[in-house]
């Protein structure tokens, strides 16, 4: 009870208005924030609520992950933060540095590995997603195969756990990118690759899936 004198005001739970609706978007944004795991929770709620508000893919992971054993460096990059990317700037094809910045800093990630992997590409004012894409998973694994096989599981539309198929043309648009990135791997080596792969592609209605070349009947994607 206030005390006498007290200008304080009385309230009774009849007198608060709670929005119908807040208790849900609470949830909800609990439940993003543990699965995603940010590092930076303020900054990563401000970009969630943002998206929400505008209409825009929040900065949300599917699921929980796990360390990822095979990362070359703790970038903070993970396959769930570059799934979130895709499905936020994939679409779009093409994307601004402004942008990708944006949705980089909003998964509270690391600006010095954004501007390496635009310094490897060569990349201007006017990114290629696809191709920033394929050199975000090759800086997740330690070999171009285990990068190849992370662009299947991101982009494929089969449930999680199924063969992580894409259609071959998508791989091999990428695979000849990271390839000439690279520098030590052969047109006659890709080639070879793709010449072994289109006996299961002819298979499987025109997709590849990572079971395909990481079998050891397939040529080395790597150098």
């Amino acid at each position: 009870m206030p005390a006498v004198g007290d200008d304080t005001p009385m309230y009774c739970s009849q007198q608060i208005n709670i929005p119908p609706e807040l208790p849900d978007i609470l949830k909800q944004f609990t439940k993003a924030a543990i699965r995603t795991q940010p590092t930076d929770v303020l900054q990563w709620s401000s970009a969630y609520f943002n998206a929400l508000s505008s209409g825009e893919t929040p900065p949300v992971k599917e699921r929980l992950e796990m360390p990822v054993a095979t990362q070359k460096t703790d970038t903070g990059l993970t396959p769930g933060i570059l799934s979130v990317l895709n499905r936020q700037l994939g679409p779009k094809k093409m994307c601004t540095l402004t942008e990708l910045e944006k949705k980089w800093r909003d998964m509270c990630l690391p600006k010095e590995k954004l501007y390496s992997l635009i310094q490897l590409g060569s990349f201007g004012e006017d990114i290629e997603w696809l191709k920033f894409f394929g050199l975000a998973c090759s800086a997740l694994g330690g070999n171009i195969t285990t990068a190849m096989k992370t662009v299947c599981e991101i982009l494929t539309r089969d449930a999680e756990g199924g063969a992580a198929r894409i259609p071959f043309e998508r791989f091999k648009e990428l695979y000849t990118y990271l390839a000439q990135i690279d520098g030590e791997i052969s047109e006659e080596q890709t080639e070879s690759v793709y010449t072994y792969l289109q006996y299961h592609v002819d298979k499987q209605e025109g997709m590849v899936q990572p079971r395909n070349f990481l079998s050891q009947d397939c040529p080395k994607l790597g150098p």
